[in-house]
């Protein structure tokens, strides 16, 4: 399995780290995808991958959450991050107006940049979406048929939104923990898309599965969301595992 979005270099886990690692190797994890914040969280992220070479592999962005009146000096450190290294991807980016919309023209901005980015260093990017679907997809309309690839983390869409992410062409969705929870209405969408377009993911330390809800996500846990995949597709785990192993390696170039 490869945990395709996962913070564990966060303060969440100074205590247990390499244990957190350790228990992902254990529970089947191939590789663990680390996507940046912002300036603050890039040390640590770099650190980890560092400590974890060929296992955690970090991607470079500015997290629409962390797009203030600063973030022209944002994008210009993951610029030059972009021009001294090979990143695994352009990410997280996107829209963010369920914490606050004073900054919606600033994001819009900062995610199209990034993505032109991308589009120049030959990058999937990670579509962070909240409360922003219509916002998101206006914003990516100029890059259809551009050769854009990318995943939407965290997807929580209806069929309709679904089918409109497939028809703009080169992008997977990101399921995770909120599958496993009841009500959320997540497993019968994901019913309807192939399993070609999946990728898995924790959002560690957030959005942990059932049975562990309320509690401190990790990439172990990924798990979890496999098994319940293969609940939705009615198939095995080890069906679930390699397709979208598949997928992301495809993705991402691993």
């Amino acid at each position: 399995m490869i945990d395709t979005h996962s913070h564990i270099y966060s303060e969440d886990f100074d205590t247990d780290r390499a244990e957190t690692v350790q228990r992902a190797k254990e529970a089947g994890v191939q590789h663990i995808i680390l996507p940046n914040c912002d300036s603050f969280t890039l040390p640590q992220m770099l650190s980890l991958e560092s400590q974890f070479p060929d296992f955690c592999h970090a991607a470079i962005g500015l997290h629409p959450t962390s797009v203030k009146q600063d973030y022209r000096e944002e994008l210009a450190l993951i610029k030059s991050e972009l021009e001294i290294r090979k990143w695994i991807a352009v990410g997280e980016i996107g829209v963010d107006l369920y914490w606050d919309k004073a900054f919606l023209n600033e994001q819009i901005i900062a995610f199209r940049q990034q993505i032109d980015w991308a589009l120049e260093y030959k990058l999937p990017v990670i579509i962070h979406v909240r409360d922003s679907f219509r916002e998101t997809m206006d914003a990516l309309a100029p890059y259809k048929n551009s050769g854009l690839t990318g995943v939407f983390h965290s997807f929580t869409g209806s069929l309709p939104e679904a089918h409109e992410i497939l028809d703009f062409g080169g992008f997977m969705f990101g399921i995770n923990g909120i599958v496993t929870f009841k009500n959320s209405g997540l497993a019968a969408v994901v019913a309807n898309i192939e399993m070609k377009h999946i990728l898995l993911e924790t959002d560690s330390p957030y959005l942990t599965p059932t049975p562990h809800r309320g509690k401190r996500n990790e990439s172990a846990y990924v798990s979890l969301v496999c098994a319940k995949l293969a609940e939705v597709y009615n198939c095995s785990t080890e069906e679930i595992d390699q397709q979208t192993t598949q997928n992301a390696k495809s993705l991402f170039g691993i």
